[in-house]
């Protein structure tokens, strides 16, 4: 049978390992660091076939059917519009925000000021960082993080309110801007996807109801399968903004964040990404001209940064092998001290609101402190006769900072720590400029900013994993480069590009997206073997460990997420060994009284509809019906005051705007609605309004191959039938909750001493069957 919290999927599906005192789901990174937490409900991707359903579909004309596909297509058009234009004007503030904080306190360091260059330097951090914190704690506490672990669990068929409303896309747009110039080590590249994604839902859902931006002409895609489509487009859309690489972000939605993927989502997927990518490259040369004001030397111009011939020989391949084995390593242990210190974070910041900005301006403060101060222990350097651009650098970016260096030198670890990540990135990728840094400088610079990028992430506020990443392992690599130089023919900004490749491999443990991401960068195909190898030896050494970085956080937020793949346990069991009860059953023909008793006793999301004599010659299942169709019928009052079939003319009173998916979190409440006792004793034909041809299993069928059956369809309830018809029709109802471990292993405990004793023997076999 199927219990309350299983068939209503709205209550606690997994406790989130961070708070294992929270009684639901988090939604976002907010209850990683201690904020409230919110109910989750699955989505349900399956095509409701009900008759109500079948005569609005025939009932479409040519032309409505040819509007359809065209706004479709125009939605994705204006996904990567919108998206385009939010990844330009982030780059371009976020440049000429902390461009102009760092140039100022140039040039008071130029002057001899010091300790008033430290006091802007200090100052303007902590009010952007208190920004960004207060913003995103009071107005939209779903925007904290980088917002990919919430947009793939949603294309998983995860729900979470508030995920993607109109306040969210805001404040995570304003919020990334203030954090990222605030020289906070986060990134804007996972904010960005998150963006892609709130605009995709916001366009698909017809704007918003609360801020009176509803549009009726995109009705139609008021469901959940033509909303996963958008969100996916969106998600595709981020990646290409924060890189400038639209092949790479519909592989990064392909291979990380679709769980179910089509040809013609391919196709829509391609056309977004290639409109984000033109209206890019628009807007940046219209910045040549040199009227975007800071704008022009970091952020998407970094494409360009190592398009050169590059030749390399059977020497240059164990040190390059050593780089994956590095990445993998450190990408094994900077996602568990991730994971473990976001657990810390949690206790502090549990007491409530204050706490969490508390946190965020302590971090700000240790943050500036520590990139003040850490360049006067470099010591200065002299120009080089050859340099390519001015040297010292004033009053821009560049490689060669001042510092508290005297004329005619430059400080390398400050050409590091005192530029925006992006110029940080540029300035570590460069070629030919091998002695531009001493060992000492960049060892400092990659521990700087691998413990950085994990206290950095866990404030409240929007912050994205990717930039960081990819400046700690450009460090490191170029530090192995730096090593190995006289034993190799490569560059030592080459390095630096595997080393970030290497990194990004063993947190994240994408391969073919990073790997495309990383050459649309360098605009160097040239690189494609090293980047290939790397990625293979950094993610097979990583996988060792734990799992990718994304997939750690869905876990302690406690999003049930499903895997593409069943645990070997799942097998040995059935479905009707973890269905459990009381199962709630409507009859076709239902007392107006039943069903309001029901809906108010329990948070059911869907029930099993069944025929009985002498509506039928025996007990049958005629199908399932929703619980936001039943409080529809109920609204409209649709009743009848005998118990008799209803004709086709009933329908006319509905639209098929009656019964589209509603936003998250406004779905009508039973206790709203008000009916008298005459009403309450009438009667509703279900018949019309079930899906009389839902997915059914077997109660003798693996959960293994039910899950599979589960996930690839996109089901959010999975009817189960007994093998034997003499019994009831159905024997309950599989949701989301029954495929996740926690239920299985506490429903049989047996399972779990031979779970671990197969995971003990697991890797010395693995060695013997080699």
């Amino acid at each position: 049978m199927s219990s309350n919290h299983l068939n209503g999927d709205s209550e606690s599906l997994a406790r989130p390992l961070l708070s294992q005192r929270a009684i639901v789901n988090s939604t976002s990174q907010v209850a990683i660091v201690g904020a409230d937490v919110c109910p989750i409900e699955s989505l349900d991707y399956e095509i409701f076939e009900n008759e109500f359903f079948k005569q609005d579909w025939r009932s479409r004309s040519r032309v409505q059917i040819f509007q359809y596909m065209f706004v479709k297509w125009l939605l994705c058009f204006l996904i990567g519009l919108i998206v385009g234009l939010v990844g330009f004007f982030n780059n371009l503030a976020v440049e000429n925000v902390a461009g102009m904080k760092f140039v100022i306190t140039s040039n008071m360091m130029f002057e001899r000021r010091f300790y008033l260059a430290f006091l802007v330097f200090f100052s303007s951090n902590l009010v952007l960082s208190l920004f960004a914190a207060t913003i995103t704690a009071f107005i939209a506490p779903a925007a904290t993080g980088s917002g990919i672990p919430e947009v793939k669990a949603y294309l998983n068929g995860v729900d979470a309110p508030g995920i993607f409303t109109v306040r969210t896309l805001f404040v995570k747009i304003i919020g990334s801007i203030s954090a990222v110039s605030s020289s906070l080590l986060i990134g804007k590249a996972g904010p960005l996807v998150h963006t892609g994604a709130c605009v995709a839902s916001v366009l698909g859902q017809g704007g918003s109801k609360r801020y009176g931006l509803t549009w009726k002409w995109l009705r139609y895609f008021k469901n959940d399968r033509d909303r996963r489509d958008l969100v996916t487009c969106g998600s595709a859309a981020g990646i290409a903004a924060a890189f400038r690489a639209p092949v790479g972000g519909v592989l990064f939605a392909l291979e990380e964040m679709a769980s179910w993927w089509r040809s013609d989502l391919l196709w829509r997927t391609f056309f977004t990404a290639a409109t984000v990518a033109i209206v890019l490259r628009a807007l940046i040369d219209f910045c040549l001209s040199g009227k975007c004001g800071l704008f022009g030397k970091g952020g998407l111009i970094m494409y360009d940064v190592y398009s050169e011939s590059v030749s390399y020989h059977i020497n240059d391949v164990p040190p390059v092998l050593l780089l994956g084995v590095i990445g993998g390593i450190l990408g094994g242990l900077y996602n568990f001290l991730l994971n473990k210190l976001l657990r810390v974070y949690n206790i502090i910041n549990e007491k409530g609101i204050g706490y969490k900005i508390l946190v965020a301006c302590l971090i700000s403060i240790f943050t500036s402190c520590l990139l003040f101060g850490l360049p006067w222990f470099a010591s200065c350097r002299p120009c080089p006769h050859d340099a390519r651009e001015a040297c010292p650098t004033i009053g821009r970016s560049g490689n060669y900072k001042k510092f508290q260096c005297p004329p005619g030198h430059y400080n390398d670890l400050a050409s590091l720590i005192f530029n925006t990540n992006d110029d940080a990135i540029r300035n570590l990728f460069s070629k030919n400029t091998d002695d531009e840094f001493e060992y000492s400088s960049v060892l400092i610079f990659f521990v700087t900013c691998f413990f950085l990028s994990i206290f950095n992430y866990g404030i409240v506020a929007p912050a994205g994993l990717f930039v960081p990443v990819i400046v700690t392992g450009a460090s490191y690599g170029r530090l192995v480069g730096m090593l190995v130089d006289q034993y190799s023919s490569l560059n030592n900004g080459l390095y630096a590009v595997l080393g970030a490749v290497s990194f990004l491999g063993g947190s994240m443990r994408n391969t073919v997206s990073l790997c495309v991401i990383i050459l649309e960068l360098t605009n160097n195909l040239l690189l494609l073997p090293m980047i290939m190898l790397v990625l293979l030896v950094s993610k097979t050494v990583a996988d060792t460990f734990n799992a990718n970085i994304y997939d750690l956080l869905m876990k302690a937020k406690g999003f049930p997420y499903l895997v593409n793949y069943a645990e070997p346990y799942m097998r040995q069991i059935t479905v009707g060994d973890v269905v459990t009860g009381p199962l709630q059953l409507f009859h076709g023909i239902e007392k107006v009284r039943n069903i309001v008793i029901v809906l108010k006793t329990t948070e059911h999301n869907a029930f099993p509809v069944i025929d009985e004599p002498p509506y039928s010659e025996a007990s049958v299942l005629f199908g399932v019906i929703l619980r936001d169709h039943l409080l529809t019928l109920l609204k409209k009052k649709a009743f009848l005051s005998r118990p008799m079939a209803t004709d086709d003319s009933a329908l006319k009173q509905f639209s098929s705007d009656d019964f589209a998916k509603r936003d998250s979190g406004n779905s009508d409440k039973i206790e709203n609605i008000r009916l008298t006792e005459e009403e309450m004793d009438m009667f509703i034909d279900l018949h019309p309004f079930c899906n009389a041809s839902p997915y059914t299993v077997v109660e003798t069928m693996s959960l293994a191959k039910a899950m599979r059956l589960f996930r690839e369809v996109g089901l959010r309830h999975l009817l189960v039938i007994p093998k034997i018809s003499s019994r009831s029709p159905v024997v309950g109802i599989l949701t989301r909750h029954d495929f996740m471990p926690e239920h299985i292993l506490g429903l049989n405990p047996l399972l779990v001493r031979s779970r671990w004793r197969r995971l003990r023997f697991q890797i010395p076999r693995f060695f013997k069957s080699s």
